[in-house]
């Protein structure tokens, strides 16, 4: 009695890219979020606290997710261009190493 011949496989968590709307593993894919003092930031981690939203490590995804304002509605506030900057200039640091 119990899971003779039965396979555990683990399930391999899916989100979804606010830019280019494709679902991709979890970790392969950038968590943004808005804190709770409102401020947004990358989280590498994918454990911060705040509302999160995933992006996929391109430029051209946030690019599209800015054009379609789709990361303003996940997080539920408005995003300044300037913040778009520094989110584009963290994701080619993190690329770079």
């Amino acid at each position: 009695m119990g899971n003779k011949g039965n396979v555990h496989v683990k399930k391999i968590p899916m989100r979804q890219c606010t830019g280019c709307n494709e679902r991709k593993e979890k970790k392969s894919l950038i968590r943004i979020i808005r804190t709770p003092e409102d401020e947004i930031a990358v989280d590498f981690t994918g454990k911060k606290n705040g509302r999160g939203a995933y992006i996929c490590n391109s430029i051209d995804c946030l690019k599209l997710a800015q054009k379609k304002k789709s990361l303003e509605r996940s997080l539920k506030t408005t995003i300044p261009e300037t913040v778009y900057q520094e989110l584009a200039k963290e994701m080619s640091d993190n690329e770079n190493g």
